[in-house]
């Protein structure tokens, strides 16, 4: 799995960066199933996360959070991207 980690506005500090790295790891399958994980981190008034999907199936999907601290906007993030995966992965096995 390809993973690009974009901070816009703002640095990512060593530890921001740690536990987007775990939060990742925790989702299921996720290297098997994810070509490219694309994360781009925006400050403005808000942190702003998002995260492009390619999988290896052809399919890629979009996720967007937003959040005033950057760990919670992480969370929220890490929550709709497993319950994408998990859904584009039952579309999967659905079909063979």
């Amino acid at each position: 799995m390809n993973l690009d980690i974009k901070a816009v506005h703002f640095t990512l500090k060593e530890e921001g960066r740690e536990y987007l790295n775990r939060k990742i790891a925790r989702i299921p399958n996720a290297e098997q199933m994810i070509v490219d994980l694309l994360v781009t981190l925006t400050h403005g008034k808000e942190f702003e996360a998002e995260a492009k999907v390619n999988f290896r199936w052809g399919v890629s999907a979009h996720v967007k959070e937003t959040d005033f601290e950057l760990n919670p906007a992480i969370d929220k993030l890490m929550d709709k991207l497993e319950a994408k995966i998990i859904k584009e992965k039952s579309k999967v096995k659905d079909v063979r």
